[in-house]
């Protein structure tokens, strides 16, 4: 395990001084030997993402008012300090800084498995896009012009205008229990076929996806996802370092059209919730 950290629902008895329409972030732990990759940035967006998608307004968390590091890292991830809640006082008698930041409205996208009435336009998506990147191996075009098979023998996702629908992005999961490819081995998830339509490039769709493959990744107690990218893909190469995908040369075996085709992985943080936290309920 590399990192750990706990979420409380305001109100409950595990939440300290969270307001009921706020998420508390407490216990956040790194592991020594896995500092200075970005995992406390990592659990820290999730809680965002998750306080977002449980009606929350704010997520909050405290610290030792000593703890700059704590402190440098809650305020290169959007959260301002709170003066006025800094009441208590932590072990020793000194005081705790407390930090909070509010869940922005949910992006215009929604992320959902493909409708049979899809496939032909989820085939075209994909081949446009990596016809646009120069980076199309055959063997992969037939994969991405059969979404039919895709979607009856594993899991395709699509990313979609929240509003008016229109399909913007595609992905390929396996279904529980099992692999796509042999670029996977025992407790991770490989991600297949991630595609951008390229009129929707610069919406943050590919991070969309991606960060749902890790949320799915989460969900079915698995440790990491793993994903391949064409050479030439420079893009996506700049997206998944974003998202703190490394290079796993170990199993870079496939030579294609321009190189090799790299292997990247990303490690899935555990985000352990107070027993009886629940979400927030609106009517």
């Amino acid at each position: 395990m590399l990192g750990t950290a706990t979420l409380a629902a305001g109100g409950t008895e595990h939440a300290r001084f969270a307001e009921p329409d706020e998420l508390e972030f407490r216990l956040l732990a790194v592991a020594p030997a896995a500092r200075r990759r970005g995992l406390g940035a990592l659990l820290l967006e999730d809680a965002v993402a998750q306080a977002r998608a449980r009606g929350f307004a704010r997520v909050v968390l405290d610290t030792g008012a000593r703890n700059e590091t704590a402190q440098r890292l809650y305020h290169r991830s959007g959260f301002t300090r709170l003066p006025e809640r800094e009441h208590r006082l932590g072990r020793g008698g000194s005081r705790l800084a407390v930090f909070g930041r509010d869940v922005e409205p949910a992006p215009g996208l929604l992320v959902r498995l493909v409708r049979p009435e899809e496939f032909e336009a989820v085939c075209r998506l994909g081949l446009d896009a990596y016809a646009a990147d120069g980076d199309l191996p055959d063997d992969d075009a037939g994969q991405i012009a059969d979404a039919a098979t895709r979607a009856r023998e594993a899991e395709l996702w699509v990313a979609v205008d929240a509003v008016s629908g229109e399909l913007l992005g595609t992905m390929t999961l396996p279904r529980p229990g099992r692999v796509l490819s042999s670029l996977t081995l025992d407790g991770e998830l490989d991600l297949q076929l991630l595609a951008t339509a390229v009129p929707a490039r610069g919406r943050g769709v590919g991070t969309a996806l991606a960060r749902h493959a890790v949320d799915v990744a989460r969900r079915r107690g698995l440790q990491r996802v793993v994903l391949n990218s064409g050479p030439r893909t420079t893009a996506a190469h700049s997206l998944c370092a974003t998202l703190g995908f490394a290079r796993l040369p170990g199993r870079e075996t496939r030579v294609v059209a321009g190189g090799t085709l790299l292997a990247l992985g990303v490690d899935v943080v555990p985000v352990l919730h107070g027993r009886n936290a629940s979400p927030r309920t609106t009517h």
